[in-house]
């Protein structure tokens, strides 16, 4: 398994079938397509917040600093490569940035309705801020102290 490192625009089909495949099943629990499944990855790759993992790639991540943290804003693995470690190693290495650049914690956001995750973040590390509906979806926000 390959380093992480900051997506290329030659990285951004790979990275939005991970997206529509890893967040496909939770659209008939959720009633619509996830917000990570129409958002704007070639904006994140440019900003310099999208990270990949692998090549091919196995997973990714957005995030970027906000306040005294970093934000989550998506992490995704490709679901042949779920249950390796890899959705961790994402994990690891945003704290591990949190960390090198003088910032406290992790935080993110998940959808209610995605209880497997929030799950899997509490196991990790993260505890549950507070619950609000954000552009119609009902979100858990979650943070972890680095």
């Amino acid at each position: 398994m390959t380093d992480i490192r900051l997506a290329t625009p030659a990285d951004l089909l790979e990275v939005q079938e991970i997206v529509e495949t890893s967040y496909a099943q939770y659209i008939p629990l959720i009633g619509r397509r996830p917000a990570p499944m129409d958002a704007d990855y070639a904006a994140a790759i440019e900003a310099g917040q999208l990270y990949v993992l692998g090549h091919p790639t196995l997973g990714c991540l957005v995030m970027f600093p906000d306040g005294d943290a970093i934000e989550i804003d998506m992490i995704a693995v490709s679901p042949d490569a779920q249950g390796q470690g890899i959705g961790r190693k994402l994990l690891d290495f945003a704290a591990d940035h949190a960390r090198s650049t003088g910032l406290s914690k992790l935080t993110l956001y998940t959808n209610a309705k995605m209880a497997r995750n929030v799950v899997i973040y509490q196991k990790y590390g993260f505890t549950i801020t507070h619950r609000a509906t954000v552009d119609g979806f009902d979100r858990i926000f979650m943070e972890m102290a680095v």
